[in-house]
């Protein structure tokens, strides 16, 4: 009888369902996920303040709707409103790191 084998780690998983990195289908799931962990973090940091989505879209002059859609996922953001949302919004600054061959540069915005 042949031995099966379990996956064992997330990146085996990964490897398994979308392809291993630089395949189309990892690379589509990985922006997807970099999306999705957006709209979380920005949800996350909303509802901490004890804000309301409304409140927040009127302290950064967008509107309710935008501020739901980047929560919920869309992969249409402008950076200078993603920028406004964290200073004006949140009283905060925004970071941003960009990862080539491994290597890792941030930013400041």
């Amino acid at each position: 009888m042949k031995k099966q084998k379990y996956i064992t780690t997330f990146a085996e998983y990964l490897d398994k369902q979308y392809g291993k990195k630089g395949a189309p289908s990892r690379i589509s799931f990985e922006q997807g996920f970099e999306v999705f962990k957006l709209g979380a973090i920005l949800e996350g940091l909303r509802k901490k303040k004890k804000m309301t989505q409304d409140q927040l879209a009127k302290k950064c002059n967008t509107t309710k709707n935008y501020i739901s859609r980047i929560e919920n996922g869309s992969p249409d953001i402008r950076i200078s409103t993603l920028v406004r949302i964290v200073n004006k919004g949140f009283g905060g600054k925004l970071k941003l790191s960009v990862e080539i061959d491994e290597k890792i540069v941030d930013f400041d915005l």
